[in-house]
């Protein structure tokens, strides 16, 4: 899940240490631990989990935690999950004001953390918002067993929901299937219309008791991922260089490090830091201020920066990818021994997410391997766009024989600077020579000179054994002379999202 889906309908776009000093601790705001209201009434829970305010003034929302939050700061709030919050105000987009229905201490949740009360949301098993792909990918887990599930929104078929089943075969291995859930007449809920029952909550304790025509039993439902929140927490952008803790070096780029850290003793993030003199601190902190509007499932999240003092290197701090640069994946991580399938389905999530940036009239100007990063379940989120285009020009254009990224950038862009997001598509046609032959540099045993020169006169790299041929047109359209003629992220994105659509139904009837 994400904070954001953007304004389209199109499912691409859709889709140092802390110290007193500086006065933020994790825990709720300005509230004792007690199980009280500020006018002294206790607040409980009811039956089964429903809401008791009958002793409280206050009036509010009620709402149910669907993931665990531990607090960032002291205006955060801490619950677990099926835990009830009375929400008192959520003016703003991503931090809502609540209070603890149990203990009644009051803080800032983020929003996507939780859902109103007596909606399908407080059921584990569903999984709202989520693209039949996307389900396949959380399915196939390794940790997953057969029969492991979820039930989701609807994806084009006709009929509310589908469920997702994960199976296992002699012939296929670990695979999903996938059956429509209809509703009747009645206004009850069928997969076969011999059976029909009158919630979902029924129609998925039945088929976990009895197979009745599935795939197989359903086992536990699928875990759902914690969505990233869209900042670190409320109200907090520029941070203390304090508040950052070092951890773990995770590799270095070609004008800074990247390190896995902490915020605030309490948050897992990325901190990239920038050598000193590589940019403005004014140019870094107007683009920044617009890369953090920019929101989407693939698209590495902005956190916050530090800035201060400008004699120092500025760091950038971001959401933590568990796995890294996707072109390390490949190359030395769990990556190198992806299959065609998934590696097309990556191919399909960094599509969306530059169909998004496509969307918004912003251009990446660097997009490569190194700067994708992978998480668990093999998701791929884009990091670094914006930035090339705030380096001093001394260090990245006049030195383009060591730092220019010459092999990934589009004739136009290397010789006149003009970079597009047509340039970008250039760019994607070499990211997805990374992604078939496992990270292995492009136009290989030839130089950045020589590369360039090539290009002018028409060269194109061959289709490697490996890479299908409709993907390699595809690539070799990425690669037309003519910017105008190049696809666009969208189409892109529809491309590989139904690449391999047609190796099985789309659907499976009850047997």
């Amino acid at each position: 899940m994400g904070c954001f889906f953007g304004k389209d309908s199109s499912p691409a776009v859709r889709y140092k240490i802390n110290n007193e000093e500086n006065g933020v601790k994790a825990g709720a705001i300005n509230e004792k631990s007690s199980a009280k209201d500020r006018s002294g009434n206790s607040v409980s829970s009811g039956r089964n989990g429903q809401p008791s305010n009958a002793n409280t003034k206050e009036k509010g929302k009620t709402y149910v935690a669907i993931y665990d939050y531990d607090a960032r700061t002291d205006e955060d709030l801490t619950f677990r999950v099926g835990e009830i919050l009375i929400v008192f105000d959520d003016s703003q987009e991503d931090w809502w004001l609540a209070k603890h229905s149990q203990t009644g201490l009051r803080g800032y949740i983020p929003a996507v953390y939780v859902a109103p009360y007596g909606g399908l949301d407080v059921n584990v098993w569903f999984h709202n918002n989520v693209l039949r792909k996307e389900a396949e990918r959380l399915l196939l887990n390794p940790v997953n067993p057969r029969g492991c599930f979820l039930v989701r929104n609807s994806e084009n078929a006709p009929g509310p929901y589908s469920l997702s089943v994960r199976d296992l075969d002699e012939q296929r291995g670990s695979h999903v299937k996938h059956y429509k859930i209809r509703t009747s007449d009645t206004k009850g809920y069928y997969i076969a219309a011999r059976r029909v029952f009158k919630t979902l909550e029924e129609l998925v304790k039945y088929y976990s008791e009895n197979v009745d025509g599935l795939c197989c039993q359903l086992t536990i439902p699928c875990p759902r991922p914690k969505p990233t929140t869209c900042t670190i927490s409320k109200d907090v952008w520029e941070v203390p260089r304090n508040s950052l803790q070092f951890v773990r070096k995770l590799g270095q780029g070609m004008f800074g490090e990247v390190w896995e850290g902490k915020w605030n003793r309490t948050t897992d993030v990325a901190i990239k830091t920038m050598k000193a003199g590589t940019m403005s601190t004014q140019a870094f902190v107007d683009e920044a201020n617009i890369m953090k509007k920019l929101r989407h499932d693939k698209l590495v999240q902005l956190y916050a920066v530090c800035t201060e003092p400008e004699d120092q290197p500025i760091y950038i701090v971001t959401e933590l990818m568990s796995h890294g640069s996707l072109l390390d994946y490949l190359r030395d991580g769990n990556g190198r021994d992806l299959k065609l399938p998934t590696l097309v389905d990556m191919a399909a999530q960094i599509a969306a997410g530059m169909a998004y940036l496509e969307h918004e009239h912003y251009i990446h100007r660097d997009l490569a391997a190194r700067n994708v990063l992978v998480g668990d379940n093999n998701v791929c989120k884009i990091a670094d766009f914006g930035l090339a285009r705030i380096i001093n020009e001394d260090i990245y254009v006049a030195k383009a024989g060591a730092k220019f990224p010459i092999k990934w950038t589009a004739p136009e862009a290397a010789i006149y600077g003009k970079f597009t997001i047509k340039s970008d598509v250039w760019s994607y046609g070499i990211l997805l020579y990374e992604l078939v032959t496992h990270g292995q540099v492009p136009y290989p045993g030839m130089a950045n000179r020589e590369v360039l020169d090539q290009i002018q006169r028409g060269y194109r790299m061959p289709r490697v054994e490996a890479c299908p041929e409709k993907i390699y047109e595809c690539m070799i359209r990425c690669w037309d002379s003519n910017a105008d003629n190049r696809p666009t992220f969208e189409y892109l994105y529809a491309f590989f999202d139904d690449f391999t659509a047609s190796s099985g139904p789309q659907y499976h009837a009850q047997n």
